[in-house]
């Protein structure tokens, strides 16, 4: 035998690393001990490890009605850029020391589930996701492909058929790709749309000024999807929305529509948004199919795709077949109108090529846990395809590898989407957001009965309140009016917005100093600055003729009607300090 192998097997004794093996080989024995045991039947460091980093974790957490953050520290624990002035250590630390640092660095991070928390669309994670999604990084599957995820493949392909199915595609023709978030919804989006139009763009890069049109409140990563793509900011066209609903304006499309057919300039995608985050506007994506299929692209060009962007409202959905008549979750006669307009407002998002939606939004799973989902898996799979690779071997027949963007994809989104999706089935889901709508409108009548103070979106029929407070002895409801309206109150509008984010400040502010108001403490809420324009400033020329607001987005199921009864008066507080303090 080779001596270098001799010694090699010398360092095992029975099984064993021996007590007189070499210094790296001590390393080992010390990590065996704490990486997860590969078999069953032996104490295993993993999970001793995990139950208690959970109930260190835990220890974060406040006593009932204690404030909206973790911990006890809530300032910044360090400064940028000094921060990254650090090196690897020359020896590793211990388990528990590292177990620890990490707890600490959730100190003074916001508790999500803490019913005071309503600053936006950020729920807290139901427990079937997180588990789901913590298991997906002991065995790390790879779902680029087959064979390094076998079964847990099923996850991403049941996503595409329940929600196919909810939809009402073919749920066998229907795709999914998990991905990194709304923007990798919407990335994919813009690279499946160049791909069909333009089709020698994968060959031969974008040689064409395709367009991507979308309604001026699109979310703002329209920019970094057409910048990455390669298509450029420039080709993106702002489709008129309507001043009262923040819909996309069906007869503006057309306009545009038309002037590109008729210079023969291709559209490579529209985007219909299906809830935008703070107006909560629906695109009239019915409508929005009708115009686009008057103007097909000139010869020489693929098919337009039409995308709907429901990353925030795609949970609607779980209506489209709820028998409002019998109302079997007992929905107040308040929001079942509200409910059953979202559904019927979804039920065209049959007409869309493509969608992305957010489990980690409104779906109560973890971040993150973003879809894109695709009609034609055929079409798009082909479009896509790249050729094959040395060494990956196919030995399942789902391989995205040869069409996604990413390359590694953890399971941890498939598997928590998939977990929530069978966890609350469709009637959890149903109560989970009714129940978040019938506070919202409890929040609604609050301001209703203040007379200083004026709900903004009053027809918006998603979660979010957006509202105005305004000094002591002003009718808010006849001042916003005339600020909305008449451009030679422009100066108060400025004025009453400069007091709106002074009053969003001072919640934040209070929220992360740990202040109470009549024994409490404050909520952690947030500001829009400009979800809508003035009717004046349509066109968006003037950048402070916009309308600021303070925002509840209350998305925890722990929320209760004395919470937000706190949330008025806390509200009422901040805006009478922020008077005195001008």
């Amino acid at each position: 035998m080779d001596s270098k192998t001799k010694n090699f097997e010398e360092i095992w004794k029975d099984g064993q690393i021996s007590e007189k093996a070499p210094k790296w080989a001590a390393y080992r024995k010390i990590m065996t001990g704490e990486f997860p045991s590969p078999f069953r039947g032996t104490t295993d460091p993993l999970a001793e490890t995990i139950k208690k980093a959970v109930e260190k974790i835990d220890q974060l957490k406040p006593e009932a009605n204690g404030p909206a953050y973790l911990g006890t520290e809530t300032k910044l624990q360090y400064s940028y850029p000094e921060v990254k002035n650090v090196k690897i250590q020359e020896k590793g630390e211990s388990i528990d020391s590292v177990i620890d640092d990490v707890i600490n660095l959730f100190q003074g991070a916001p508790n999500w589930g803490n019913p005071l928390t309503m600053c936006n669309v950020i729920p807290q994670a139901n427990t079937a996701g997180i588990v789901a999604s913590m298991l997906s990084q002991v065995f790390s599957p790879n779902i680029l492909e087959g064979e390094y995820s076998w079964n847990v493949h099923k996850a991403e392909l049941e996503t595409a058929g329940m929600i196919g199915n909810l939809i009402g595609w073919d749920p066998t023709a229907t795709g999914a790709i998990y991905t990194w978030g709304g923007g990798g919804c919407w990335t994919y989006a813009v690279k499946y749309a160049l791909t069909r139009v333009l089709p020698d763009s994968r060959t031969k890069g974008i040689r064409t000024d395709a367009k991507v049109l979308c309604s001026q409140q699109s979310h703002y990563v329209q920019q970094n999807a057409t910048d990455w793509m390669g298509l450029g900011m420039d080709n993106i066209i702002h489709i008129r929305t309507d001043n009262e609903t923040n819909q996309m304006d069906p007869q503006h499309l057309e306009e545009v529509m038309k002037d590109l057919h008729a210079k023969g300039i291709p559209v490579a995608l529209v985007v219909c948004t299906m809830g935008t985050t703070d107006a909560s506007a629906f695109d009239p994506i019915g409508k929005v199919r009708e115009v686009m299929d008057k103007y097909p692209n000139p010869k020489g060009f693929g098919k337009t795709l039409l995308y709907a962007d429901c990353v925030v409202g795609w949970s609607w959905l779980y209506f489209k077949h709820y028998d409002f008549e019998k109302n079997p979750l007992q929905f107040s006669e308040h929001i079942l109108p509200i409910l059953k307009k979202n559904a019927e407002q979804y039920k065209d998002i049959i007409h869309a090529d493509a969608i992305g939606i957010d489990f980690h939004k409104v779906g109560w799973a973890p971040y993150v846990s973003s879809c894109f989902l695709y009609k034609n898996a055929t079409e798009f799979e082909s479009l896509l395809r790249r050729g094959d690779d040395a060494y990956l071997q196919v030995r399942s027949p789902y391989n995205p590898m040869y069409y996604t963007l990413e390359v590694s994809r953890t399971s941890s989104g498939s598997l928590a989407g998939w977990a929530t999706l069978k966890y609350f089935g469709m009637e959890g889901m149903q109560a989970i957001i009714g129940g978040i709508l019938e506070t919202k409108y409890y929040l609604y009548d609050l301001i209703a009965n203040e007379s200083d103070m004026v709900c903004v979106n009053p027809d918006d029929t998603g979660f979010i309140t957006l509202f105005r407070p305004y000094p002591k002895g002003i009718d808010a409801k006849q001042q916003f009016d005339k600020e909305l309206n008449d451009p030679a109150l422009r100066g108060e509008l400025i004025k009453h917005n400069r007091i709106v984010k002074a009053i969003g400040d001072k919640l934040f502010e209070w929220y992360r100093s740990g202040k109470q108001i009549n024994g409490k403490y404050t909520p952690y809420m947030s500001f829009s600055t400009g979800f809508r324009t003035t009717k004046y400033n349509t066109d968006e020329s003037d950048s402070e003729a916009v309308i600021y607001a303070i925002k509840s987005f209350p998305m925890n199921i722990f929320v209760s009607p004395e919470i937000m009864r706190h949330t008025m008066d806390c509200v009422k507080a901040a805006r009478d300090e922020v008077m005195a303090e001008m």
